[in-house]
């Protein structure tokens, strides 16, 4: 079931900070009483294979993001002491070293289990006893979160399928703009470009203006 329009559940997980600082956050608060969207991206294991490219991508799109008044949070199911050796593995090795934004340590998987995200498959023998079949991880999903608390954004990809970071910044703006002007953004919109009111007569101005 999609979580888009609901509040994000109001859960407390571990975390580990660039400096080695434990931490605890609540998502919720994040957004709620600092003002700020957020963005939480989860990802399956550390010391894997897609997983440090996105990490380092979301990294150098840091400064867009704090742009756009939204704090990038990673997440997996990892401990707080393998992420703090991921962060101190150099890059050519595999590592992260160098990411600087807060990484969420779901070791009870209290908060990917209220969100649906964790690989957790089961089979049945011909005697009908139950056998866990899944990877216990999380899959690729990632969550914005405006001011209120509320998500206007998920998706859950695979966990082969790396993100376009990119892709976050535009919804991020379209957001916004919908935020501060009430206009509705039609498809492929960037910012800059022209948005539509919410009726008929718009849409239809838009369509011959654009499409034909």
């Amino acid at each position: 079931m999609s979580l888009v329009g609901r509040k994000f559940p109001n859960i407390t997980v571990d975390a580990m900070s660039e400096m080695g600082d434990d931490l605890r956050i609540n998502i919720l608060d994040e957004a709620v009483k600092n003002q700020q969207k957020v963005l939480l991206f989860w990802y399956p294991k550390d010391f894997t294979f897609v997983c440090p490219t996105e990490l380092h991508a979301f990294q150098e799109a840091l400064g867009e993001f704090e742009k756009r008044n939204t704090k990038v949070i990673g997440a997996s199911c990892d401990t707080n002491e393998v992420h703090f050796a991921w962060l101190n593995t150099p890059k050519d090795n595999g590592g992260i070293e160098g990411v600087t934004y807060p990484i969420l340590a779901d070791t009870h998987r209290q908060l990917a289990n209220a969100l649906g995200i964790v690989d957790q498959d089961f089979d049945y023998d011909e005697e009908g006893n139950e056998h866990f079949t899944g990877s216990n991880v999380t899959y690729r999903a990632t969550y914005l979160i405006d001011e209120s608390g509320k998500i206007f954004h998920e998706a859950v990809n695979d966990m082969p399928l790396g993100r376009n970071v990119k892709e976050f910044m535009r919804l991020i703006d379209a957001y916004t703009h919908v935020q501060k002007h009430g206009e509705v953004c039609p498809a492929n919109w960037e910012e800059g470009k022209e948005a539509m009111n919410a009726d008929r007569n718009s849409t239809a101005a838009y369509l011959s203006k654009h499409l034909n």
